[in-house]
């Protein structure tokens, strides 16, 4: 198979994912376009129980591992550039960490831009951790993409109380998008150009600015963190500010951190081949830190 088939994902899947984001006008189209559904599908709910509930005025499903509540909550958080909803693929690798894990996994289906913003996320996903955590349950947080900026969020927000660790699968750090290693990598990334992300960060900004810490979580307090885990992939423009972040985390944060040579964005999601490797690596680190 050909490089340009990106190893299992498709030539016509790259260009119409890449139109998405190759223009601020396409940006604009992208974030103006009808919400998909958000329910589980049907291939999960067969073989998972999964129930759902009203939580501060959103959804939450759970994906439950056995019959009583696990003692470790995984909170898992979906990408999408805070603008497209959870897709198949979530929710193949959410299945996939409850079954292997042992652990409960919710996931709370916070509100989309433009409709709703960044404070709005944050907020709604602390009150659902704490509220887990007021049950005596510890939290583990993992997100991918705009979902691991907003797992990281959630982390520095509650100051690491209850929650035990945190998987960022290629995540969105930093909203302004000005970290000058991204200009050597964008030429590589098949998907990700950053004038279709900038109106979609303006909208989850809402008004504030791209590098407050409160949506951007690189410029956050990093000192209050569980155990971290990031995956990335060398051909994602979220590697510059995932090493950053690499750089900028205190030595008494324990770091697993993994760069997958020629890998995609969020590639633990993909059907390519090191897409294995990376969801065991998700699962050993959610148990040895459950």
């Amino acid at each position: 198979m050909s490089s340009w088939q990106m190893r299992g994902v498709g030539l016509f899947t790259r260009l119409a994912y890449r139109r998405k984001f190759a223009t601020e006008a396409a940006g604009r189209r992208t974030l103006a376009r009808p919400k998909g559904p958000s329910a589980p599908p049907a291939r999960l709910t067969r073989r998972c129980t999964v129930t759902s509930s009203r939580e501060h005025g959103f959804d939450v499903h759970t994906v439950h591992a056995g019959p009583a509540p696990s003692a470790t909550a995984v909170v898992y958080l979906h990408g999408g550039a805070y603008t497209s909803e959870i897709v198949g693929e979530h929710w193949s690798l959410i299945g996939e960490i409850a079954a292997r894990t042992g652990c409960d996994v919710h996931v709370p289906i916070y509100g989309l831009a433009p409709a709703h913003h960044g404070l709005e996320a944050l907020d709604f996903v602390t009150r659902v951790v704490a509220g887990l955590v007021a049950e005596g349950r510890r939290c583990y947080l993992a997100g991918d993409s705009a979902g691991g900026g907003l797992a990281l969020l959630v982390a520095q927000a509650t100051g690491g109380a209850g929650i035990s660790g945190l998987t960022l699968l290629a995540p969105w750090l930093d909203l302004a998008m000005d970290n000058p290693g991204i200009d050597a990598i964008q030429p590589f990334d098949p998907w990700l150009v950053r004038p279709g992300l900038r109106p979609m960060a303006a909208a989850w900004a809402h008004g504030l600015d791209l590098k407050d810490p409160r949506i951007s979580p690189l410029h956050g307090d990093l000192s209050v963190l569980p155990p971290v885990q990031i995956l990335v992939g060398t051909r994602d423009i979220t590697l510059a500010d995932c090493r950053t972040l690499r750089e900028r985390l205190p030595s008494g944060v324990a770091l697993d951190y993994h760069e997958e040579p020629g890998a995609l964005h969020v590639y633990p999601l993909l059907p390519v081949p090191e897409a294995g490797p990376g969801r065991d690596a998700v699962v050993a680190h959610i148990k040895r830190n459950s």
